[in-house]
């Protein structure tokens, strides 16, 4: 990308900026995965900032008024700072002003449209019905835009800002680019969060009368943040979501087993809401998986969140996130289970 990019004015320039977006991610080792070899001991990044929403400078006065407006009600619904949007949009179409070729109608030369410069599958996968008239239009930016939104969010935003952006245009100018606008239109002391290790907030309502066992089989799950999630893994490098539950639990001797249909029936079913730490939380998710037989699992650490491997296109693929989610099963309690409670009574005799 050429330099004379950093002096985008008009709507022309703007043009030498199209670039569509990618229907999967890509996660760069300068981004994603630094703490890849655990996190115990490593300073956590403060993200409580990360979605806050600005005031306006007098550059975002430039901004169309339909735009704007849309821009600050994706950043509130999906929790983006609003003129990280509108940098977006700016870059991509100069807020849909651009006469080119992909922005009213039709697509760019890497088949991209609308204002926010969407590829179709990418849009499939993302789109949003922002003005509820039934329909998911590209190029209307009522949709457009919270379907950035989401997209950014899926990536990542607003804790990985910069990574985020890579994923929507794969270029670090462009990156750049992009929050030189958002800095210009944001007004006080706006800052890009950039989290490249665990997050402070991960760690936040952790129980401290957990017992010992159990802490240990949390700081096992907790220190795999960062690594890669690969289906059928069993670690130490890459896990997939049933073989860290298992990892975390042989971690402290103990054996449960190994794929999330037989960890289901394993342990001692628990009410929801009387979940504990160390308890696994499972879910209606994945190929094959249904309300009887849930397919994806993650370890209670405590304050309605769980560590669990979630996806390969995840960021990050393993990671902490809240668990009263809509396909949220049940709550299995392993430890209260007759095998385990011999084998702690083994390990804690021997």
């Amino acid at each position: 990308m050429r330099r004379q990019l950093l002096f985008l004015g008009a709507a022309a320039a703007v043009g030498t900026l199209f670039a569509a977006l990618i229907v999967m991610p890509v996660f760069m080792g300068a981004g994603q995965f630094l703490y890849g070899g655990g996190t115990s001991g490593a300073a956590c990044v403060d993200t409580r900032t990360a979605a806050q929403q600005p005031g306006e400078t007098t550059d975002a006065r430039s901004i169309p008024a339909n735009y704007l407006e849309l821009y600050k009600k994706a950043g509130k619904d999906y929790g983006l700072p609003w003129n990280v949007l509108a940098g977006v949009g700016k870059v991509e179409t100069n807020h849909g002003t651009s006469t080119l070729p992909g922005v009213s109608s039709g697509e760019n030369y890497a088949g991209a449209g609308g204002p926010m410069q969407f590829l179709e599958p990418t849009w499939k996968a993302f789109a949003v019905d922002g003005d509820k008239d039934g329909r998911k239009d590209r190029y209307d930016p009522e949709d457009a835009i919270p379907s950035a939104a989401r997209y950014l969010k899926h990536n990542g935003a607003p804790e990985r800002m910069r990574s985020a952006l890579y994923a929507y245009n794969h270029s670090w100018e462009y990156v750049d680019l992009v929050l030189s606008w958002s800095k210009r239109y944001g007004g006080g002391d706006f800052q890009i969060v950039q989290a490249d290790g665990p997050l402070c907030s991960d760690t936040e309502g952790l129980p401290e009368n957990a017992d010992e066992l159990v802490r240990r089989i949390i700081d096992f799950a907790m220190a795999q943040r960062g690594k890669r999630y690969i289906f059928g893994a069993n670690g130490p490098d890459a896990w997939d979501c049933s073989s860290l539950m298992q990892g975390a639990y042989r971690s402290v001797g103990l054996t449960i087993p190994r794929t999330t249909w037989d960890q289901w029936p394993f342990g001692v079913k628990i009410p929801k809401g009387r979940e504990q730490p160390g308890d696994l939380v499972f879910f209606n998710s994945g190929p094959g998986t249904s309300w009887s037989r849930p397919g994806h699992v993650g370890l209670v650490i405590g304050n309605g969140k769980m560590v669990v491997a979630r996806c390969s296109t995840c960021v990050p693929n393993i990671g902490v996130q809240s668990y009263k989610r809509s396909d949220w099963v049940g709550v299995t309690r392993p430890l209260a289970k007759p095998e385990l409670k011999r084998q702690i009574e083994r390990l804690r005799s021997g």
